[in-house]
């Protein structure tokens, strides 16, 4: 029988969902040996447990933790890979869980270049109504919303298919919204999606992009809030908004639909909700007419006057967006949703009110079992030029010590998260960097700090996703203060490909700028890396100046419809902020119009081609 969620998941109060989770925060260390005692219950046998625990079955939850921990080692996805592979190829033997696998998630591919097959169940969607009830039952205690009113979503789904073996795969947001939770979600939360699924799923982000924004439009008084799963899916919508609204107007005033939409599908379903409205179309004009000589500041708050807040992830990746997001949302909270992986859900925002850099995330201590490896950062190495130390240096980010449990972490410790879930996965490293920041009750609250994985490195130079968004703010102030120019998206690469390497990042801008300006901008990014094996190696002139190339507009609309054509969706989209992926090599260097070259460390002088 597949592992079900704990019936508070049905539950309507918000009241009731709100002493549910409390009861398990306090609860946390017990209410996690349970977890644990319970997974291993339900796969017992399994291949992949087989392989370590034999037929020992641990059953005694105050040595469980301890014997799991000596017994079944550390995973990473490569160990899992040949066993999803078999499960995807139609193997029927319980490899991974004791049910059978029917489904399997794709993992966005923007890190690696290439989607990974994650197992997917009916737990898997429940612990997604779960947590989206329980994270609406927080809100709603700061932010009241009327029952029954709508959501602008920007939400997407891609297409479906099945593996040799049967298997259904696709997106985790694709099988969450083709789901029977996706609908209960939206009874329970007593707040409806403006969009119908045939917009949802239309395959085409554009077409659904316009028929979202042309719905929620036509539904502006009801919308109670904006939403979609990462911040960039409503950044993205609103500068096509700007390119839009006088087609979307016509649209309202005369009840027809773009000649853009052309999924018979999704025609349909629309032009049988929208009819005509002059009036409304003359209101939108007007608020538009006036907030684009304002570069559509506030443009959400005016088009939709009863929206209470933007709610959407809005951390690691996602914080680049945020200024972005600040100038559309004009005074509006922006809410940060909450924290999950496609391998799990982790921890929910039971503080609503705190401004998304400061968002912490309680642990679900019933949805996985969690072990914490303590990182530490190194504040002095022997540096050595050699390619082996290099590459020693370029996997030794931190230095580790053993995994420890919930019971057992410290405030102030950055730690890598160890999942165990009920869908087959076992101690897997998911490789995201957290500090615990505090505890609710006696589950702790998390801050999310980067991803684990270094993405530039050249030497023995170390530096995270962190690192390089801290230096490129550092650039864009820059602009900003000496422009009138935007910084619209940024990637990085780090370039061995010549001697001495160096780092490159990509700026796409809206608006003019003095070269001058951003030969200014490349030399702070340049000097603003305070890596020691950086600033060492930059010295030394064994790194060699950083480059900045600026891209034309539309550049990072290719790289997400490069993602999109080999069938990554728009609500897994993340830009990638290092690549060495060659096709997006090609699109970047292609699109490079001018390129900088930093004057830091090596004098004043500056090249442009």
């Amino acid at each position: 029988m597949e592992p079900s969620v704990d019936k508070s998941n049905y539950c309507t109060d918000t009241d009731e969902m709100i002493n549910w989770f409390e009861k398990s925060a306090e609860n946390a260390v017990a209410v996690q040996r349970q977890t644990l005692r319970r997974i291993l219950e339900l796969n017992h046998g399994v291949e992949y447990l087989k392989k370590w625990l034999g037929d020992i079955r641990l059953q005694d939850e105050n040595a469980m933790e301890s014997l799991y921990a000596t017994m079944v080692p550390l995973a990473s996805h490569a160990d899992f890979e040949p066993y999803i592979h078999r499960i995807a190829d139609g193997e029927k033997a319980p490899l991974l869980t004791q049910d059978p696998m029917k489904t399997l998630s794709l993992s966005s591919g923007t890190t690696e270049g290439r989607q990974k097959f994650v197992p997917f169940t009916r737990h898997s969607s429940q612990t997604t109504l779960q947590i989206f009830k329980l994270a609406a039952a927080y809100r709603s205690r700061i932010y009241s919303i009327r029952e029954g009113g709508k959501v602008l979503e920007f939400i997407y789904s891609s297409k479906q298919y099945k593996t040799k073996g049967g298997l259904i795969a696709g997106t985790a947001t694709t099988h969450y919204y083709a789901s029977e939770e996706f609908k209960i979600k939206q009874q329970h939360t007593k707040s409806f999606t403006c969009s119908p699924e045939e917009v949802i799923s239309s395959g085409d982000y554009k077409q659904s992009t316009y028929c979202h924004l042309l719905l929620g439009l036509y539904y502006c008084d009801e919308i109670e809030f904006v939403t979609s799963t990462f911040a960039y899916s409503i950044v993205q919508a609103f500068r096509s908004f700007e390119e839009l609204w006088k087609e979307l107007c016509h649209d309202i005033r005369e009840g027809t639909l773009s000649s853009r939409i052309n999924i018979t599908k999704v025609q349909k379903v629309v032009l049988d909700i929208i009819v005509p409205n002059p009036e409304l179309a003359s209101r939108i004009e007007s608020i538009c007419e006036e907030v684009e000589r304002e570069d559509w500041f506030s443009i959400i708050p005016k088009l939709w006057p009863n929206v209470k807040y933007v709610y959407t992830i809005m951390t690691g990746s996602m914080q680049p967006y945020l200024n972005k997001l600040r100038h559309y949302g004009g005074n509006l909270p922006l809410v940060s949703a909450d924290y999950g992986s496609t391998e799990s859900w982790i921890g929910v925002n039971v503080e609503p009110s705190s401004p998304p850099e400061k968002v912490t995330f309680a642990i679900i201590p019933t949805f996985s079992y969690f072990e914490f490896i303590p990182l530490h950062r190194s504040k002095s190495q022997s540096y050595n030029n050699s390619h082996q130390d290099a590459n020693l240096l370029a996997n030794d980010d931190f230095i580790e010590d053993e995994p420890v449990p919930l019971s057992q972490v410290k405030i102030g410790q950055e730690y890598e998260i160890v999942l165990t879930t009920f869908t087959g996965l076992y101690r897997y490293r998911l490789g995201d960097v957290v500090e615990v920041a505090g505890f609710h009750k006696k589950t702790p609250k998390l801050n999310f700090i980067c991803r684990r994985k270094l993405i530039l490195t050249v030497n023995i130079d170390k530096n995270t996703e962190q690192d390089l968004q801290l230096v490129v703010g550092r650039g864009s102030r820059i602009l900003i203060s000496k422009s009138r120019a935007e910084l619209v998206d940024f990637t990085s690469h780090a370039n061995v490909s010549k001697k001495p390497g160096h780092y490159v990042i990509y700026w796409e801008i809206k608006g003019d700028v003095d070269e001058n300006v951003l030969g200014e901008c490349c030399t702070e990014m340049d000097a603003s890396f305070v890596d020691h094996g950086y600033v060492v190696s930059r010295k030394t002139n064994s790194i060699g100046p950083l480059e900045l190339c600026i891209v034309e507009r539309g550049t990072f609309k290719k790289i997400l419809e490069h993602f999109i054509g080999n069938g990554a969706a728009l609500s897994q989209f993340k830009t990638p902020r290092c690549t060495s992926n060659q096709n997006l090599l090609r699109i970047l260097n292609v699109c490079t119009i001018k390129r900088f070259y930093s004057t830091a460390y090596m004098g004043d002088r500056m090249f442009v081609t």
